[in-house]
């Protein structure tokens, strides 16, 4: 007997509870509606939940159909993407002012990476002038041939091939590293376009400072 009080007891909390929320809408005729759940002539606009009270709890928003909630699906994701590209780019902007705090030590990282492509290119540079010795000593060889440069030895012949193969080689080797050049000082530029305001953003917002210090007379 006790049990069936309380199982009566707790149902009646809960009825309460469920009629604690009440929803009012406008319908499509213009009709004020009132319910104790969700009012179905409404699906298609805003419904107010409302407490006991008449406070408004909560806005329901409109039922979507398929179409619209695949519509929603998408746009939401499209926000979700730009938000994390925001993000990312505001990562990279961060990670690039710590590298580059100022101008002069981007300008400076600049001339260093161009220095080491110079560098390289005088290498290259200075190869084909050993090359171009190379040769000399082997067209002085071929000069017995001169009149018939292909009675010469297989070896001399071999030579003036591998001579001919290294020298084009090189060529193409010191034609890349001026593309690199190329590729470094955009990169330089790039960056320098997009630190430009972050340098001027970052004085804007820096404390001044106020010289309080009384002037020694």
């Amino acid at each position: 007997m006790r049990s069936l009080v309380w199982c009566f007891l707790l149902a009646s909390v809960a009825s309460c509870a469920s009629a604690q929320s009440i929803y009012a809408c406008t319908d499509a005729k213009g009709h004020k509606l009132t319910s104790d759940r969700p009012i179905a002539e409404c699906n298609d606009r805003d419904q107010r939940e409302l407490t006991s009270t008449g406070t408004v709890k909560r806005i329901v928003k409109p039922v979507m159909t398929a179409d619209e909630a695949a519509r929603h699906e998408e746009q939401t994701k499209a926000e979700s993407e730009e938000r994390a590209r925001a993000a990312e780019e505001r990562r990279r902007e961060k990670a690039l002012l710590l590298r580059y705090p100022s101008k002069t030590v981007h300008d400076k990282e600049r001339a260093e990476a161009l220095a080491q492509v110079d560098e390289v290119v005088k290498a290259a540079s200075k190869r084909v002038g050993e090359l171009a010795t190379q040769r000399k000593s082997i067209d002085m060889d071929m000069e017995f041939y001169k009149k018939n440069p292909t009675k010469a030895p297989p070896s001399l012949q071999r030579q003036i091939e591998e001579n001919d193969n290294s020298v084009a080689a090189q060529k193409r080797f010191i034609a890349d590293q001026n593309e690199e050049k190329k590729r470094v000082n955009a990169r330089f530029d790039e960056e320098l376009v997009k630190l430009k305001p972050l340098w001027a953003g970052r004085a804007l917002t820096a404390p001044s400072t106020i010289n309080n210090t009384a002037p020694v007379r």
